[in-house]
């Protein structure tokens, strides 16, 4: 048994994979790193078994045909031998001195009562254009350096959400759910930091910055003109969120995860609307009104629980209702630094 799982996703990432495995390493024998190579075409398969070969009670590689990032993380799920299970991308990488002291508090939790279901830190986005960080982190949402539950958050805003790069969950929290994520989906990190969360029972937040997260490369998910071109992989996550998690039957003492998770779906339809009017085609408008006539029929509390949100505001009718709502975003674009 180890005690953590790192499942790095790694997609022709020979140019930059071993700088990410060699932040993991310091973890030692107490932890695996499961590489996935997803039917890379160029050295990642070779880089990755070299690896294995220098650390074999460390690394392992798994070489699969293409399947996308969702399908790498499914993969680390189903061979994880790690208590705790953490996704770190081949272009990113965790912050050495934060991965001991994030390792020593999961460790002396190991044995607890209750096991520890999700441990959470900050991350820190690396921009590549102007060579700048931000910083996110939690303070002042969530209790500092002690065991909690979901009655003791307090609200999100709209520029800090739970996101892949801050979640360690306990590997068994993911089985439990079922979790598994589309193929060659682009955005499905969404989907692996909602789905779990109502089987989270315990909670653990360290104000240390682990990860780094790179953002900037022309090639990639986040830049603007790659999320209009694959607006459909943004739909496709947005539906399987839909139907994941029934909120409104979740138990009085997950209140507040509820009005997180309400706000979160709400992000997604947010998200999902604005870049079918940037795209502004008439089959993008039509799928943005086929998207809310599902969201209606799947649920009404929820369909109007979006509808009078910041996701309304993104689904304006018309042409001025549509410049109404790209300069919105714009607006919000500069305030939250989304990209």
């Amino acid at each position: 048994m180890k005690l953590i799982t790192f499942t790095v996703p790694c997609y022709n990432s020979a140019a930059y994979m071993s700088h990410c495995v060699e932040t993991l390493l310091p973890a030692g024998e107490e932890a695996e790193i499961i590489l996935v190579d997803d039917g890379s075409k160029d050295d990642t398969g070779r880089i990755a078994d070299e690896f294995a070969e220098k650390y074999p009670d460390i690394v392992r590689v798994i070489h699969q045909e293409n399947g996308g990032h969702g399908e790498g993380v499914n993969q680390g799920i189903r061979n994880a031998r790690g208590v705790y299970f953490k996704v770190v991308d081949s272009d990113d990488w965790l912050d050495i001195d934060a991965l001991q002291q994030v390792m020593a508090t999961l460790r002396a939790h190991l044995n607890d009562e209750k096991p520890l279901d999700l441990l959470m830190a900050n991350y820190v986005y690396e921009h590549v254009a102007d060579n700048t960080q931000l910083v996110v982190d939690y303070k002042g949402i969530l209790p500092v350096n002690r065991v909690f539950g979901w009655q003791d958050i307090g609200h999100f805003p709209q520029n800090k959400n739970i996101l892949m790069h801050s979640v360690i969950y306990r590997t068994e929290v993911l089985r439990a759910c079922k979790l598994e994520l589309p193929k060659h989906t682009f955005y499905v990190d969404n989907i692996f930091v909602y789905q779990p969360l109502p089987e989270v029972q315990t909670i653990y937040y360290m104000n240390l910055d682990l990860y780094r997260y790179f953002i900037g490369r022309e090639d990639q998910s986040v830049n603007e003109k790659n999320m209009i071109k694959r607006v459909d992989q943004q739909l496709r996550v947005t539906r399987i969120m839909m139907n994941a998690v029934n909120l409104y039957d979740l138990p009085a003492t997950q209140d507040k995860l509820r009005a997180y998770m309400l706000n979160y779906f709400s992000m997604m339809m947010a998200i999902s609307s604005i870049f079918l009017t940037l795209d502004g085609s008439e089959d993008a408008l039509r799928k943005r009104s086929e998207l809310w006539a599902d969201l209606k029929a799947h649920d009404e509390r929820l369909y109007h629980r979006c509808k009078f949100s910041v996701a309304g505001v993104c689904n304006l009718p018309g042409t001025l209702g549509g410049k109404i709502s790209i300069g919105g975003y714009r607006i919000a674009q500069k305030l939250f630094k989304f990209n």
